[in-house]
């Protein structure tokens, strides 16, 4: 019997997401997969159940979703009533929150499924097509950009005209990960004069490689200021204290700030006090990607644009949903790619070898038990 996909429409609020397109159904079909679709799973995103059907999919109820399934695939994390629906050994692919949910990941062992937390992908060479952080940062990072030029009340480019010049806007990006650099490349193709900041020294020459300036206080010795996986790390107070004066002195001079600095399973590190925010000259834009774990800013809030003494701060939530269509061609092909590599064509089913480093690093259950190391 072919193994059985099955799609599941997300269940978290607010979110225009699917894991799946007709594009990446008919790649499962062709593999010899059987898949399913709970109806609307792609409408928000613009695709339709007519076009999942066109394409070998299976358009069942929400009640009929992944009941029978052997894989399932979801944007975030299942509620209760469908984990409880799934069979015991299904294999569930999402963005799982595990480091928030650990009552859920709970439920998960319980129910017997296999769940893969999906944005702990190892940062590996062989694992770059599955990165669904990547994929989906180098959007925010895009989107960011735009969602500031739609509040600021000012052009970006230098304009020449015969009324007299205009100056470029002055953008600084804070976080030079996926998110930044994107923003970095988006900003300078719209005309902006950016400038960028990272804990990461090796980050300056990709900041510089975009035709930005790099802002960083001398090094902490012997701290690259990155994980071993290639993440951002805390630095220590005193590094955040010297880093912290120089922000604030060039802050001051900038029209619009983007904060993108996160580390994998801390809250959001503060990079935008009260006070600096009110160095900013009214009319200015601070925007927060961080804001759905904290926050960079301290005055952001998740899903307002808030005004502060003439400063706005964009705190919208979900940003790569905000490119709905683009976000799920991303991520359902990273769920593509992983369930491609580990496909077995001549059995038709997941080999999923324990000991590999890519399942190992994103493993959270297994026969009834939690197995993460930084989650059990």
């Amino acid at each position: 019997m072919p193994l059985q996909l099955a799609v599941l429409k997300d269940s978290k609020q607010g979110e225009t997401r699917a894991a799946a397109t007709p594009e990446t159904v008919k790649k499962y079909v062709a593999l010899g997969i059987d898949v399913e679709v709970e109806t609307g799973v792609g409408e928000a995103a613009g695709f339709l159940d007519a076009a999942y059907a066109e394409n070998g999919a299976t358009v069942v109820s929400a009640k009929e979703a992944g009941t029978k399934a052997d894989i399932v695939l979801s944007v975030n994390a299942p509620d209760g009533g469908k984990v409880s629906a799934l069979q015991q050994g299904a294999v569930l692919l999402a963005m799982l929150d595990p480091h928030n949910n650990k009552d859920q990941i709970n439920a998960y062992a319980k129910a017997g499924l296999k769940a893969m937390a999906m944005e702990l992908m190892p940062r590996i060479t062989r694992a770059q097509s599955m990165d669904v952080l990547s994929s989906q940062s180098n959007l925010a990072g895009y989107k960011s950009v735009l969602d500031a030029t739609g509040v600021y009340g000012r052009a970006l480019p230098m304009m020449m005209t015969a009324a007299g010049t205009i100056a470029p806007a002055k953008i600084f990006v804070m976080g030079a990960g996926v998110a930044g650099l994107q923003a970095i490349a988006t900003a300078r193709r719209l005309g902006a004069v950016v400038s960028a900041t990272d804990v990461r020294a090796a980050a300056a020459e990709q900041v510089e490689s975009l035709g930005a300036s790099f802002v960083m206080v001398e090094q902490d010795a012997d701290d690259s200021g990155e994980t071993a996986g290639g993440y951002a790390k805390e630095m220590s107070e005193d590094y955040q204290k010297r880093q912290a004066a120089l922000v604030s002195e060039h802050i001051a001079k900038q029209d619009i700030v983007i904060c993108t600095a996160l580390i994998p399973g801390r809250k959001a590190p503060v990079l935008v006090s009260k006070e600096q925010a009110e160095s900013m000259r009214p009319g200015s834009v601070i925007v927060d990607l961080a804001v759905e774990q904290g926050g960079n800013c301290v005055l952001s809030k998740p899903g307002e644009v808030v005004e502060h003494k003439g400063v706005k701060i964009v705190g919208h939530t979900n940003v790569p949903g905000r490119l709905a269509g683009n976000a799920s061609e991303l991520y359902a092909r990273n769920l593509y790619n992983f369930v491609e590599t580990f496909f077995d064509t001549e059995s038709g089913s997941l080999n999923l070898d324990d000991q590999d480093e890519i399942i190992a690093g994103i493993a959270l259950t297994r026969d009834g038990a939690v197995v993460h190391s930084a989650i059990s």
